[in-house]
């Protein structure tokens, strides 16, 4: 085993530990929690070892890393999540390898996704993000629409082609009365989630918690975290 690959086991081990500990105090399965390992600013080599180790999701957060990096892991078995604030002038790139979306966050993105699938002959999953440091129908420093814009993006997400809405995705607001509130944020999460499936039942997905914070996630109800520093360290050239 390289120096790498024993470095991302180790790694890997202990927030599954983290997750497994998490689900245990939650009166929840293992099998409820999916990890989403985040790659951003590492190398395809990394990700073709964290397929070895068993990691089946991944997700980047800009499109120029992205795109040649799941090119050059086309061959392997791999769900793609794309997280970061997405330009529609990026989305035509976008679609041809991800897998999901959670990043949908108003109405002029979710039509050209749906233009774009539909040229790509693809289906993309899409969770909407959702701003718990925005007003109502507002927008969040981090992107993401306020509490009040779900419903309509969830319709239509519903109603165009090539596209499905999945769930709901949130970061932990670094601002607004759930800043350093995060078992209270994504509790909000899980109660908006709650009302987004009586309208569309299959959109059950909820996509929170990061390194941090994964078990306030887990404890709130999150179906999937993205990891990204807990498993594959200290980034380089944050920004």
């Amino acid at each position: 085993m390289t120096d790498r690959k024993a470095q991302l086991a180790g790694n890997l081990a202990k927030v599954e530990d983290r997750i497994a500990a998490a689900c245990v105090a939650a009166g929840r399965k293992r099998d409820e929690v999916t990890l989403i390992v985040v790659t951003k600013t590492y190398p395809a080599s990394d990700v073709r070892i964290l397929s070895e180790l068993g990691v089946r999701h991944v997700a980047e957060n800009k499109d120029q890393d992205a795109a040649p990096k799941a090119a050059e892991c086309s061959d392997l078995s791999l769900v793609w999540h794309f997280v970061g604030q997405l330009q529609t002038n990026k989305v035509r790139s976008v679609v041809r390898y991800a897998d999901l979306v959670q990043s949908v966050d108003r109405s002029r993105l979710v039509t050209t996704l749906s233009k774009e699938a539909v040229r790509a002959g693809r289906e993309v999953g899409c969770l909407i993000q959702v701003a718990l440091d925005a007003d109502e129908s507002g927008r969040g420093e981090r992107g993401g629409v306020g509490p009040g814009g779900i419903e309509e993006l969830a319709d239509l997400l519903a109603e165009s082609p090539g596209v499905r809405v999945d769930g709901l995705m949130t970061v932990a607001p670094l601002t607004g009365e759930y800043a350093g509130r995060q078992r209270a944020a994504f509790e909000r999460l899980m109660d908006l989630s709650t009302d987004l499936r009586r309208a569309h039942p299959a959109a059950n997905m909820v996509s929170a918690g990061m390194s941090a914070d994964l078990e306030d996630a887990v404890a709130a109800g999150a179906t999937h975290v993205r990891v990204g520093t807990a498993v594959l360290g200290v980034r380089p050239g944050l920004g």
